[in-house]
């Protein structure tokens, strides 16, 4: 019984040990791919910036497109993102918490702008690029069927329209190809972007 605390520490100091290797990974990625592109950022090279071996790389990250993908989830989901959900889910407004839904995909399309630029300007290939988008949709739509879940037991859907149904057309108006059509190509501002997509949001699920 009295060895239990020791284990503890050794525990949480192992868990920070581990976080902070995972954090110098990814930065020694960043700055390669800022510096010598997509092609250069090979494990090795990312090994030898971080100061690590090549083995931990992989034990890490396992991966180049995990790697990618850790330097995707930094940019998107940062304090303000978490800060947001936590929001969102105490707003007692059935209404506030679509707003938020909004808000949220915007801070997330409006954070992670610049490090797709680079990623394009850096040559990442496109299979790649949309092999990571591919599981970031996935894991959004996952993300997104508590706040159905919540409309739909309260009983503020739309009259007729189905939880499942509800879902998608928050998958989809909540889309990076929506952003990308209004915020990138048709110059709309990021907050004219959420004001709408939010009464847009509450008019199609609530009515």
């Amino acid at each position: 019984m009295a060895a239990k605390p020791k284990r503890s520490y050794q525990s949480a100091v192992r868990e920070r040990q581990a976080a902070e290797t995972r954090q110098r990974i990814a930065a020694a990625a960043r700055r390669l791919l800022a510096a010598k592109g997509y092609a250069a950022m090979t494990i090795d090279a990312v090994a030898r910036e971080a100061e690590v071996a090549a083995q931990t790389v992989y034990a890490v990250f396992g991966s180049k497109i995990g790697i990618l993908n850790e330097i995707l989830d930094e940019a998107r989901f940062d304090e303000t993102y978490q800060e947001l959900v936590r929001q969102a889910r105490s707003a007692p407004d059935p209404r506030a918490r679509l707003r938020y839904a909004a808000r949220i995909a915007r801070q997330i399309f409006d954070s992670e702008r610049p490090l797709l630029d680079l990623l394009r300007g850096a040559g990442v290939l496109a299979p790649e690029l949309s092999r990571v988008e591919q599981e970031r949709e996935s894991m959004r739509y996952e993300r997104q069927g508590p706040l159905i879940e919540y409309l739909a037991k309260k009983k503020y859907l739309r009259p007729g329209l189905k939880p499942a149904r509800a879902r998608e057309i928050l998958w989809a108006l909540t889309s990076r190809d929506l952003y990308r059509m209004l915020v990138r190509e048709r110059g709309w501002p990021s907050q004219e972007f959420e004001d709408w997509l939010g009464r847009t949001l509450v008019e199609a699920l609530m009515g």
